[in-house]
């Protein structure tokens, strides 16, 4: 790989995304995007509800324009990159979609998919592709994205956010694919996006709407610069390695090409974790303790004095360790905290996305026990492990620990039952019936029968 030029570089990427084919991916390869589609799906159902989001789709509709493609839930057709801004943005907004890129067994924080498969929805819907093609784009996309973030390493203290940065690339990987791109016209698709990615982690720590529209950036502007480059618009060379590519931008040009390159073509890599919790995966593992003391012991809001969560350096100092408080929107406040999620786990036995509404948020039971919880860095906690310690007014101590959060594909996956009932559970919540979300899981088990993905959008069509 040393040898490699930063041409030699960028065409394998390419050559990976415009050259496979269905017939090549592996089995798990494909059920496992199975999963993320309709694992997303169900997310842009549930997420219809979430603040904003009426008013986004409702902008959208206003501005008009061509009838390509449809946004979910809502309903209407809009131009294609529109419509896949909106489905990203409801994907996301109650932090319940798949998450974690993973390349070999390094994890990275991120969310590729909540971009990446309203994405190949929306194009696939306006070209009309069947659901091998859609599959198909989806895996190279995404792919390309989890390559470029791993490669490069990130975390959140780098002050950007990666869901407003690769997840662009991806979507103009998907995007490209499905509309037929050479070469030459991904390569400047590429290098048009790169000149349109941006989003600040600050968003996290005000507790911002906006935290959620960088996923829908990425995807419009995915489309936009596909689009734009399939008219004979250029863009610069190299979007990866070049000499001010992703790299020199953003990380300083470090990247490990060994890494960006090992396995091309044989292996493809993606988000690794279905979420069980509507809220930040830096909660998820304080939250698993929560709920089985609950089991365990049917504790009670009013029993408890204190909550003490050991955790990890890296997550006490992080956006979810500060004092719970609703600032000027509502959910996010809610989703990125430790004491809003734990204390609704322990006040209500569960943690589902009509916790994180208005009426919810504000409840004096969930905000007594959140106000009893202190968090305290532990030497015996690693990665997203947490340990909770429940201090009750008899006198009573319970304790409750886990190393991994549940949803992790390899070391605590859910159940195909679990998945299944929060795929339901995000389908009632947003208000559709179970015969349809019945009928749209059989469409995404099947998905590469599909002979057009409209099969599917029609009946999220509300």
């Amino acid at each position: 790989m040393a040898g490699l030029s930063d041409g030699d570089v960028i065409d394998a990427l390419v050559e990976n995304v415009l050259q496979t084919s269905f017939s090549s991916l592996d089995k798990a390869t494909v059920d496992w995007a199975k999963v993320r589609i309709a694992d997303v799906i169900g997310c842009i159902v549930g997420g219809a509800r979430a603040e904003g989001n009426r008013e986004l789709a409702q902008l959208l509709s206003q501005w008009g324009g061509r009838q390509e493609a449809t946004i979910l839930i809502y309903g209407g057709k809009v131009p294609t990159p529109s419509a896949a801004m909106a489905n990203s943005v409801m994907a996301r907004s109650f932090d319940f979609g798949p998450v974690e890129p993973l390349l070999e067994n390094i994890g990275i924080p991120g969310h590729l998919s909540e971009t990446t498969v309203p994405t190949a929805l929306a194009v696939g819907e306006w070209v009309q592709a069947d659901g091998r093609e859609v599959i198909t784009s989806l895996v190279v996309g995404e792919d390309l994205a989890c390559r470029v973030l791993v490669a490069g390493g990130y975390d959140f203290d780098q002050g950007w956010d990666c869901i407003g940065t690769v997840n662009a690339l991806g979507a103009t990987a998907t995007a490209g694919r499905l509309l037929g791109l050479n070469a030459r016209q991904l390569k400047n698709a590429l290098g048009i996006a790169l000149n349109q990615l941006a989003g600040s982690v600050q968003n996290y720590w005000d507790a911002a709407m906006s935290f959620k529209l960088l996923q829908g950036l990425s995807a419009r502007n995915g489309i936009f610069s596909a689009e734009l480059a399939r008219t004979g618009w250029t863009g610069l060379k190299n979007a990866i390695t070049g000499p001010y590519g992703y790299y020199a931008l953003f990380n300083r040009g470090r990247v490990d090409r060994e890494l960006l390159l090992r396995n091309l073509g044989r292996n493809f890599y993606t988000d690794s974790v279905i979420k069980p919790y509507p809220c930040c995966r830096l909660t998820h593992g304080a939250v698993d303790c929560a709920l089985d003391l609950v089991d365990k012991y049917a504790i009670r809001p009013e029993q408890i004095e204190r909550v003490v969560i050991h955790l990890t350096r890296r997550c006490v100092e992080s956006f979810v360790a500060q004092p719970f408080r609703v600032g000027q929107s509502v959910h996010p406040s809610a989703i990125f905290s430790y004491r809003y999620t734990v204390a609704t786990a322990l006040a209500r036995g569960h943690v589902w996305p009509e916790d994180f509404l208005e009426e919810a948020v504000f409840d004096p039971r969930v905000r007594a026990v959140a106000d009893a919880i202190v968090l305290t860095e532990s030497p015996r906690v690693q990665g997203l492990g947490a340990e909770v310690e429940v201090q009750l007014r008899d006198g009573r101590t319970l304790r409750e620990a886990t190393p991994v959060p549940r949803g992790d594909r390899v070391a605590s996956p859910l159940s195909r039952e679990q998945i299944e009932a929060k795929f339901m559970h995000n389908f009632a919540f947003g208000g559709l019936d179970a015969e349809t979300a019945q009928s749209v899981l059989k469409l995404c088990e099947n998905f590469e029968e599909l002979n057009r993905v409209t099969t599917i959008t029609e009946l999220l069509n509300r």
